[in-house]
């Protein structure tokens, strides 16, 4: 397997797929690839090692000059196009396309990575359409989305699928017990919390206050008893989303930091040279976008986070004997689900998605958290 595999788990059949491409890198490689599957499946990072393992003349081998550029995001070959916007617009795709067609500055391949392809309108996809019907030599297309159901017709049928699954909660603690050195039962238990999301698994496993976090929504969500705790609910909520946006935003940039340094042979304590500023700069500039996404994404993970413990007391009220997310307080989830109707907890699930759908289409977060938490109010036994 290549150096740039190592850390995805859980999707063998995908990771031989892409292998058997890398061998033969004249004919194996198709001019477009669709990574799909379900959020926290690792489609974005496994088309970012992809796209290293075709840069890098050893398929990927994490150490050459190539790789530590891809690894930092800062390859001259390699273009990725993401964003913290509901749509992909028109323009961005026009962009992307004509930068596909000035090909490789070093004779290799020119890669080009969309993430969230699902975000592009119809317009936007026949833009890029026209690219995937008659490609450079030489460049490659990376499309990352939920579902293939989510690209249009036209463009499926030009690319090479790649499917994606869940890992188990044992093979993320695995990773996260071989790889970063976690103890098993804080790796197993983060994995659960995290859903099988490999990279919120890691962070959980690494950050006290991440975890802190977390705990802490999931408990203002069961104490909301009156009127008042719902508005102050959806008020801390989204400072919840924001402490946890802002620092993720600061650690990514800090490690794209330390990647675009070591790429060219520095340190952390080591004066940046002249040529390397506006780099650097131009990462600043991108921790501000990030920063603004992470907020929101933050505040999904909430949601995603309150839906686990509504799904653990609805587990327990129909006696399906299945493993709790949240094991840690299987206790106080218990008291809620013998105090509680199923019926009211798959409402308030069913509330938890709404509000989910609500931020998705740009409703403005605290009008949604706050309509949320109204229907969380809980006033005792039989709610």
């Amino acid at each position: 397997m290549t150096q740039a595999f190592v850390d995805l788990t859980g999707q063998p059949e995908a990771l031989q797929q892409l292998n058997t491409a890398l061998l033969d890198k004249v004919s194996g490689v198709h001019h477009a690839w669709l990574f799909v599957g379900p959020p926290g499946s690792g489609r974005s990072n496994m088309a970012h090692a992809f796209a290293q393992s075709l840069i890098c003349k050893q398929n990927g081998c994490g150490v050459c000059k190539d790789c530590q550029l891809a690894i930092a995001g800062h390859h001259p070959n390699i273009s990725v196009l993401t964003t913290d916007k509901v749509v992909i617009t028109i323009e961005q795709v026009r962009s992307m396309v004509a930068s596909s067609a000035l090909g490789s500055s070093s004779g290799g391949y020119r890669v080009m990575l969309i993430e969230d392809a699902d975000r592009m309108a119809e317009r936007s996809s026949n833009v890029l359409l026209k690219a995937l019907e008659e490609p450079p030599e030489n460049t490659i297309w990376l499309l990352c989305a939920p579902s293939e159901m989510d690209m249009l017709p036209t463009i499926r049928s030009r690319v090479r699928k790649v499917n994606l699954t869940v890992p188990s909660a044992v093979e993320v603690a695995r990773l996260l017990t071989e790889k970063e050195g976690i103890d098993p039962e804080l790796a197993i238990n983060v994995a659960r919390e995290a859903q099988s999301h490999i990279g919120m698994a890691r962070r959980l496993a690494t950050s006290y206050e991440a975890r802190s976090r977390r705990s802490e929504s999931i408990q203002i969500g069961l104490n909301i008893s009156d009127l008042g705790k719902a508005m102050f609910a959806a008020e801390k909520w989204l400072a919840l989303a924001k402490q946890d946006g802002e620092a993720l935003a600061q650690e990514e940039s800090e490690n794209q930091q330390r990647a675009l340094l070591s790429s060219v042979g520095l340190g952390p304590e080591d004066k940046v040279p002249a040529q390397l500023k506006s780099e650097l700069k131009a990462l600043a500039d991108d921790q501000k976008r990030r920063t603004t996404r992470a907020i929101r994404d933050g505040l999904d993970r909430i949601l995603l986070d309150l839906a686990s413990a509504y799904r653990d007391i609805a587990t327990i009220q129909l006696q399906s004997g299945l493993q709790l997310v949240n094991e840690s307080i299987r206790d106080q989830l218990e008291m809620r689900a013998r105090a509680s109707r199923v019926e009211s907890t798959l409402e308030i699930l069913d509330e938890i998605k709404l509000a989910r759908k609500r931020i998705e289409r740009n409703v403005r977060d605290l009008l949604a958290m706050e309509a949320l938490a109204t229907k969380m109010i809980f006033r005792g036994w039989g709610n």
